[in-house]
């Protein structure tokens, strides 16, 4: 794969065979954000899981203190009272049946988060071959199926983020952006570090964070030293 010559240059700053303690691994990769735009810093976690065993998954929800730097856009599914709640609390679109077709047929996904009420669950489940396969299906452990919608909704505006394995048993998630200080970004990775390590299933056996990889979008990724994490 050929890369560009900005990404090049700020590789030539990170050494790939260098564990960098967090400190030094945010500092390098705010350097290494060179695009013409705020580039998302990402962190990605490879773990010991094997997320084929139901007691080895890994899914849960943080709240960055720094947000992500990114807009979020909440669909909530609500009836009634729910509803209203859902609006004052500033959801972007709320909705019940009326929404199904419009996904399902139009292809309507103008969302990041959808939040759902126990009762619409029925409702929502029609959609998953839809939501599922783009992470976007609510799911209590991520506090994205509860009936205190207003807490739901404040929390994901506030900067709340997902975490889950993905198939290769590592966990993505974004922790700012590249306009962020320093500082912030710390902040960030901390609060989601200790969410990860309390999330560590009790049947693993062996080393829990294999590797740590922070990177901006469009330049290299740098370690970090897993052994400083857990």
């Amino acid at each position: 794969m050929k890369r560009g010559k900005k990404y090049v240059e700020a590789a030539k700053a990170v050494d790939r065979a260098t564990l960098y303690d967090t400190a030094e691994a945010i500092s390098l990769v705010k350097k290494s954000a060179v695009a013409k735009f705020d580039e998302t810093i990402e962190v990605h976690i490879r773990t010991g899981c094997d997320g084929r065993h139901a007691d080895q998954q890994i899914r849960g929800a943080v709240v960055l203190p720094h947000g992500t730097g990114k807009k979020v856009r909440v669909l909530v599914f609500a009836k009634d009272a729910k509803a209203e709640e859902a609006k004052a609390a500033g959801a972007d679109y709320v909705g019940a049946e009326d929404l199904i077709p419009r996904i399902q047929n139009e292809g309507w996904l103008d969302f990041d988060v959808v939040v759902a009420t126990p009762d619409m669950m029925g409702v929502v489940g029609r959609l998953g071959r839809v939501l599922g396969p783009k992470g976007l299906m609510p799911n209590p452990k991520a506090g994205t199926v509860t009936m205190d919608v207003t807490k739901a909704v404040n929390d994901i505006k506030a900067g709340k983020i997902e975490y889950r394995l993905d198939k290769t048993n590592i966990i993505h998630v974004p922790i700012g952006k590249a306009s962020f200080t320093e500082e912030q970004l710390s902040d960030n990775f901390q609060t989601l570090i200790e969410a990860i390590v309390k999330a560590r299933p009790s049947t693993l056996k062996g080393q829990y964070l294999r590797s740590v990889v922070l990177t901006p979008t469009m330049g290299p990724g740098v370690k970090v030293n897993p052994a400083k994490l857990a």
